[in-house]
């Protein structure tokens, strides 16, 4: 994060008159003391710049600007510098006194529309207005208790707006196999299983370690060990379905890495530490607890569905007691997602990257912890640590929440 050019970060601009809290709310979400903050008109000079780490969106630099209303002598040369931040910014956060808008607001708006700029509008002192519009962001950029709440709204709009470019994923299996190194793939091949191919994560599996200059062997589970007793050297990771992951981990010599299909893929397009994080508290659930079963394709539900029959039963199995489980299918996310205890978003094969952090930082606005498919079912078969063991980081953020 610290080496990463300028020129490779969300640019943020912030946007307001003069004394709205513009350099207050930088302090709040930095945690620290960055800008100086003074009632005295005209404090910011030039533009003070914030590099900082935004997971899950990554490096970014704030840009904190100058009064657009600045009447004091230097005003106009500060106004000149403000303007020129235009020609940067990626994202506007425009902060404003309450919900009030002047013609200073809607000016920033119009040059913003004009260049195309995304704009999050910011109603700073929120404590002082009774507004309800819910085109603002709520704020009170002195309330330093307030920080983790309106920095879990500010990512999730950010995620929203920011250009795709910044929505970058990581690397789906390249990281866990070498050139010239070897996977093995364990596939079921069962009544989900689409006749004639293979699914979607399995095939960007093997195109992933083909682009890698790796090699992939692709097994069913019953006969993956005797594969796996027939190489000449060991592999350098072992990925199965997550419905039989209790069998390959049984299977799987302890010096060779393992994961799921579920799990490389809550890393591709979500945040698989708190994905991680989220499958602790499972071990949480009370009777009568609300779980959320998050399912992005639609599709014909089978006798045995994964999402609707299976988890479900694992879940109760696991924890012993009676759960109620909510599923919600294709786009569709609750708008009351503060009573539930727990929710479980699938692979997300079919979603984009933008979507599922978005889900996330949702969940996390909310206070609810957010976990996988993979994540969950290792978690209720009692093998997580195993299969997050590829995934340092993601492996203590997990032992950590469970302490």
């Amino acid at each position: 994060m610290k080496t990463a050019p300028k020129s490779l970060r969300l640019h943020i601009a912030l946007f307001g008159r003069t004394n709205v809290g513009k350099s207050s709310f930088l302090n709040l979400i930095a945690g620290q003391d960055v800008a100086i903050v003074s009632p005295q008109p005209g404090t910011t000079t030039d533009v003070v710049e914030k590099p900082m780490e935004l997971p899950p969106i990554g490096p970014v630099v704030f840009l904190d600007t100058a009064g657009l209303d600045d009447t004091t002598v230097l005003g106009e040369k500060r106004i000149g510098k403000t303007e020129k931040v235009f020609d940067r910014a990626d994202v506007i956060l425009l902060l404003h006194e309450g919900d009030l808008v002047t013609e200073f607001e809607k000016a920033v708006e119009a040059k913003a529309a004009e260049k195309k700029i995304p704009v999050i509008k910011i109603a700073n002192k929120a404590d002082l207005t009774d507004s309800t519009d819910r085109s603002f962001l709520p704020c009170n950029s002195t309330d330093l208790s307030s920080r983790d709440k309106v920095l879990a709204s500010l990512k999730a709009d950010l995620l929203r707006v920011c250009p795709d470019e910044f929505i970058t994923p990581p690397p789906l299996v390249g990281d866990l196999v070498k050139p010239g190194g070897l996977a093995i793939l364990v596939v079921p091949i069962d009544l989900q299983a689409p006749k004639g191919r293979l699914i979607l994560p399995q095939v960007s599996t093997i195109r992933d370690a083909l682009d890698c200059d790796a090699a992939t062997l692709v097994c069913k589970e019953r006969e993956y060990a005797h594969m796996l007793s027939i190489l000449k050297q060991q592999p350098d990771v072992v990925i199965c379905d997550s419905q039989m992951v209790l069998k390959m981990v049984a299977d799987t010599p302890p010096d060779i890495p393992c994961t799921t299909f579920s799990i490389l893929f809550a890393r591709l397009k979500g945040d698989l530490r708190k994905f991680a994080m989220g499958a602790a508290a499972i071990d949480k659930l009370q009777p009568g607890d609300k779980v959320l079963i998050a399912e992005s394709c639609s599709h014909h539900a089978l006798e045995d569905d994964i999402g609707r029959v299976k988890i479900p039963r694992w879940l109760r199995q696991y924890v012993g007691v009676d759960v109620q489980i909510d599923v919600y299918s294709g786009r569709d996310f609750p708008d009351n997602l503060s009573e539930y205890k727990l929710a479980v978003q699938c692979g997300g094969c079919m979603q984009n990257r933008r979507e599922v952090l978005s889900r996330i930082e949702k969940c996390e606005e909310a206070g609810v912890p957010i976990t996988n498919y993979g994540m969950c079912i290792a978690q209720t078969q009692g093998v997580l640590k195993r299969v997050l063991s590829p995934f340092p980081a993601a492996l203590d953020a997990y032992e950590k929440e469970l302490k």
